[in-house]
Formats: C-alpha cells, sequence, structure tokens
C-alpha cells in the first residue's frame, strides 16, 4: 500500500526548501517561481508557517526562514556527530589531499553536507554546509544509500570496509570516495568524504587517502 500523502503540507515543505545559502531572501514572486505554486496558495500557507516561527516576513517584503528552523537544525544535529569531533578530522583529511573533505548524512531522498572543510585551491570542489545534493550520486550517496539498506547498482564498488569511489557523477569534473560512519553501538551516522579534481584527485591520489580515511571515521563512533 502506497505511503499516505498530505498535499499542503508537502507544499509549505516546497515552500522552506526554496531557500538556500545562495537564496536566503525570497520575495512572492521568486517562491512562486521555485516552487510553481500560485501566489495565493503561497501566502495562505506562509501564514501558518509564520505562526510556528518558521518564516518570516521582512519590513523590504521578503521572506526569510524562522528561528524554528534553526532550532530544529540544533535537534538534527544532536543526532550525529559533533562538529568539535569532525571538523579536525576534515581538516586533516583537507591537508592530507590538498582537497575539499565533506561530512554528509541521509536526509529523506537526498543528502545534506552536514560539515565540511574547502579545500585551499582556487580551483576546487565546493560545497557549503547544509546543501542538499541527490542520494543517486556521488561516493557518499553510495555509501548512505547501502548502509542504511537501499539497494546500489553493484556492491562490489565497495572495499571490505565499506569504502566507495566515484568519479564525474555529481559532477563531470569531480571525484570522490566515502567511507561509513558508525555510532559506537553499530548505527549508520553518515559518510565522510574527499572531493576534488578529476585532474588532481586520480585514481592514485584516492587510494592513498583511503586508510587515513577509514582511521578517521573509526575516530568518530560515538
Amino acid at each position: 500500500m502506497p505511503a499516505t500523502r498530505t498535499e499542503s503540507v508537502e507544499r509549505a515543505m516546497s515552500i522552506l526548501l526554496a531557500f538556500s545559502s545562495q537564496n536566503t531572501t525570497l520575495s512572492l514572486a521568486e517562491l512562486a517561481r521555485e516552487t510553481g505554486l500560485h501566489k495565493s496558495t503561497i501566502l495562505r500557507l506562509i501564514n501558518s508557517l509564520q505562526i510556528y516561527g518558521f518564516i518570516n516576513k521582512g519590513q523590504d517584503g521578503r521572506y526569510r526562514v524562522g528561528a524554528s528552523v534553526w532550532r530544529l537544525g540544533l535537534i538534527f544535529r544532536q543526532e550525529f556527530a559533533s562538529r568539535e569531533n569532525v571538523t579536525p578530522a576534515l581538516r586533516e583529511l583537507v591537508a592530507a589531499t590538498g582537497e575539499t573533505a565533506s561530512f554528509y548524512v541521509k536526509a529523506g531522498m537526498e543528502r545534506v553536507c552536514l560539515y565540511r572543510e574547502n579545500s585551499p585551491n582556487l580551483v576546487r570542489f565546493h560545497v557549503e554546509e547544509g546543501m542538499r545534493l541527490r542520494l543517486s550520486t556521488g561516493a557518499s550517496g553510495l555509501v548512505l544509500r547501502h548502509f542504511s539498506g537501499e539497494a546500489v547498482p553493484d556492491v562490489r564498488v565497495f572495499n571490505a570496509n565499506g569504502t566507495a569511489h566515484s568519479v564525474g557523477e555529481t559532477n563531470p569534473n569531480i571525484s570522490s570516495v566515502a567511507t561509513p560512519v558508525f555510532a559506537a553501538h553499530g548505527e549508520l551516522t553518515g559518510a565522510l568524504a574527499v572531493s576534488g579534481l578529476i585532474s588532481r584527485f586520480d585514481d592514485a591520489a584516492r587510494a592513498a587517502v583511503v586508510p587515513l580515511l577509514e582511521r578517521l571515521a573509526k575516530s568518530l563512533a560515538v
């Protein structure tokens, strides 16, 4: 039996998901364009979202996410490895590879970059914390799908420790390698990943960082 869905809730969620680090404020017209909803529908849903603190309207007439989003974000982060634990691991990976290191978590049908340290190189794979990416691509996507019980095309892409590589899936110029991070009781908490330009982060470079990546992932078990 298909899962029961509530259209009004999905429409409200589409309004919240229209905001991003690149679009922190949106006008009514921009919300309509991003969501595909009629302006009258958006206004009706925003009235409810404002009551519960999920959206605020500024004096300039533009809309912003409200404090309730931040509160839920803090609760969400408490379920995963803390920034204080993850940041040193990310920095060590960046120092060892010169590429971008990230910690991803599964959120529905997407993966979210919870923490990251960007490469110091001017030309790099750049990802922002909170950025949502497809779960169907990238090494971290493979890891999160496989170890949360979802089917993947070929389990042979994983080594004995669950590490996987990806070349050109999320971006044709980017390759990545990722490994699972488990809690002390064995539950999957996320994926630790390194991503960089294919021209630099080639097969040999990815293979060289795997032992360090896997060791740091094990150190994050809490």
